[in-house]
């Protein structure tokens, strides 16, 4: 592929999936670093072009969970030795939840759980997309997605929460 034509490619997946990046990422960290990540998922993105599926996004998606957990990482270490050394408390987590409950809830979930609720219920994607992004195949992810909301159910319940729908107190 010509070098225009590479361009071309790149500049067609951004207009396409820049913002379903920019939204996942704006989910798993802080604000500031929203631009951050999905810059660095695009210029992985450029560096295997020629590797990229057709169907771009779960590709996408899957290099940017891996960038975030790079950078999540890097914080823990850094929080750790600011805490060693008596600097500072822990941040909370970049996640924001529409309600207090929910927040709540989700939090005494898995980081797994939490992962395969918030593909499906905010960033949209169908388990087999979902699947490709966490890198297992489709038949786990739905089980990972049904336990993960019993789950959650089970404790919104617990917690006397009133949803009618656990997916839908998510949007």
């Amino acid at each position: 592929m010509s070098e225009l034509a590479q361009r071309q490619r790149l500049e067609d997946l951004f207009v396409a999936h820049a913002a379903a990046v920019r939204a996942y990422a704006a989910r798993r960290v802080a604000p500031g670093d929203v631009d951050d990540v999905a810059s660095e998922v695009f210029v992985v993105a450029w560096r295997r072009l020629d590797d990229m599926p057709d169907d771009a996004l779960p590709w996408l998606l899957a290099v940017a969970r891996r960038i975030v957990a790079n950078r999540l990482r890097s914080s823990q270490r850094q929080s750790a030795l600011r805490q060693r050394l008596g600097l500072e408390r822990p941040q909370p987590s970049a996640v924001s939840m529409p309600d207090d409950a929910l927040a709540e809830a989700m939090a005494t979930l898995s980081r797994a759980d939490r992962e395969a609720l918030i593909l499906v219920a905010w960033d949209g994607l169908d388990h087999t997309r979902a699947a490709a992004v966490v890198g297992c195949s489709p038949r786990a992810f739905s089980m990972r997605v049904h336990r993960a909301r019993g789950r959650l159910a089970a404790e919104l319940a617990r917690r006397d929460a009133t949803f009618l729908d656990p997916m839908e107190a998510m949007r």
